[in-house]
């Protein structure tokens, strides 16, 4: 049955080959424009799940307001760490970074000798050991219990390794950092995932710091971590942990109270981080969630106008089959015979049309991750959730599509079509219609969307701010120096050519 199904699909799909070529190409489009933005959502909210016990991981943050001043920052307190193992048994494990090259007012530079020149690297973090107990960071060589213990030691990435010395089995090798520092190599590990709300090349013991050796609570700029053990009350912690921070604060409990003054610490949980979190400091720039909303939303209305577009022209030609249908129904065919035979030619169709999808959004690829800043592709990961996800999608969209062409060409009356009463006005009808203009709302409505973010963005970049962004400069963290800062303001304008 099925095999006559599909010849005579075949059949049909070569005798209007024209009619056939509309309807898979305009169906591939759809779906290569989906497809690439399916691969922009997946990327985005893959974001570290690469971590085995990534629902169990927490970035403590803090929210505070004081004397004025408020903000939301990704850092916390350096000495908190070790308060946090001595004070919370629902903590499994803790641990912290701190970006020297990212936070601070100036920066600090790193340059590693490779051979005789100084390499510029951007991608170093200071860590500890407990790293790789909260983070799934498989290690290549080297031991990650104790990898980072003593100081001037570094564990780097696999690319890294290949970069300095053409290999990957370096443990026991030194680095030459600043030109003074001279750095044991205790490790080596598998290059980060991009989908990583932090991607280093180097990690660097944190004892290697003057930072380590100091233990006065205040702003440090660290990102502490943890592991909370299985079913813990995150609230109820969160609650704790900001009380035991006012409590070591610089400035006195009852300050975090008075005059609108507040503090709160907030576990941010760390699939959230990339695209949910709109604090300071983060150790790289995230993505936002409204964005993949829009973008998933935009998908679904692509896919919807490429299937009422196949529905509608495969209506329209309906009183081409008419009498196919009147002489099937007169020689014994059955409904659900016609029904299955027009949904074989559907998923045909469809079927044709993702083959193209594929080979048009594999070719449209360096364009949009260009034009997105990404590094998408097709990898042999993306394939364990795509090639079942296509299956799936060809047989959804093929009866979807096909659904109503099947029921309306299947429900023709073969006296009637034979009398050839039927030929006329079967173009029309109210579904079609109402088809048609939901197909050209929705287009104008993606036109109109894209035509005003083009005009919002070319305003944006090309708008006359009323002054020269070139001779204006920002000294950030201003915030660090309370009461000092007016006296900074006022230094600043005593300067030669400051106005």
């Amino acid at each position: 049955m099925f095999k006559n199904y599909f010849k005579t699909a075949t059949r049909n799909l070569k005798k209007n080959i024209g009619f056939t070529a509309i309807n898979v190409l305009g169906l591939s489009v759809g779906l290569a424009t989906c497809l690439l933005i399916v691969f922009y959502v997946v990327d985005e909210i893959s974001y570290d799940r690469y971590n085995v016990k990534a629902d169990r991981i927490y970035r403590v943050s803090v929210e505070a307001g004081l004397n004025g001043h408020a903000g939301k920052y990704a850092t916390s307190e350096g000495p908190l760490e070790a308060a946090l193992k001595d004070n919370f048994p629902e903590i499994e494990k803790t641990t912290r970074l701190i970006d020297k090259g990212g936070l601070f007012i100036s920066p600090q530079k790193f340059s590693v000798r490779k051979g005789n020149e100084n390499v510029q690297e951007k991608k170093v973090v200071f860590t500890e050991s407990s790293l790789f107990d909260v983070f799934t960071l498989p290690m290549v060589s080297g031991e990650p219990a104790t990898s980072l213990n003593e100081p001037h030691s570094a564990v780097i990435t696999e690319s890294t390794a290949k970069k300095y010395f053409n290999k990957t089995d370096v443990v026991g090798q030194t680095l030459t950092i600043n030109d003074t520092s001279l750095y044991k190599i205790t490790g080596v590990i598998k290059d980060i995932p991009s989908q990583s709300h932090f991607n280093y090349d180097f990690f660097l013991s944190f004892s290697s710091l003057p930072e380590s050796r100091v233990n006065s609570w205040g702003y440090s700029g660290v990102h502490n971590y943890v592991l909370l053990k299985p079913n813990a009350d995150v609230k109820n912690l969160q609650l704790r942990i900001a009380q035991l921070e006012i409590k070591n604060s610089p400035a006195p409990a009852k300050t975090w109270t008075a005059n609108g003054n507040y503090f709160r610490t907030v576990l941010m949980p760390l699939l959230k981080i990339h695209l949910s979190s709109d604090y300071e400091y983060e150790l790289e720039k995230g993505g936002s969630i409204q964005y993949v909303y829009i973008f998933s939303i935009i998908a679904a209305f692509i896919l919807v106008i490429a299937c009422v577009n196949f529905m509608n022209l495969s209506t329209a030609r309906s009183s081409n089959r008419a009498k196919e249908v009147g002489v099937r129904k007169v020689l014994g065919s059955a409904r659900k015979n016609l029904i299955a035979q027009f949904l074989t030619e559907s998923v045909m169709v469809t079927l044709a049309s993702t083959v193209i999808a594929v080979v048009l959004a594999i070719l449209l690829m360096p364009l949009f991750n260009q034009m997105a800043g990404k590094q998408l592709g097709f990898t042999l990961g993306s394939l364990t959730w795509l090639i079942p996800s296509l299956l799936i999608g060809v047989v959804v969209i093929g009866f979807l599509a096909g659904s109503y062409p099947a029921f309306f060409l299947s429900g023709f009356q073969p006296i009637e079509v034979l009398k050839g009463k039927l030929s006329v006005g079967l173009k029309g009808g109210f579904l079609r219609s109402f088809l048609v203009v939901f197909q050209f709302s929705i287009s104008i409505f993606l036109i109109i969307g894209t035509l005003v973010i083009y005009n919002q963005l070319n305003f944006i970049q090309n708008k006359d701010l009323g002054f020269d962004r070139s001779r204006v400069l920002i000294v950030k963290n201003t915030n660090v120096l309370g009461k000092q800062a007016k006296i900074l303001d006022d230094e600043l304008k005593q300067l030669p050519g400051v106005a």
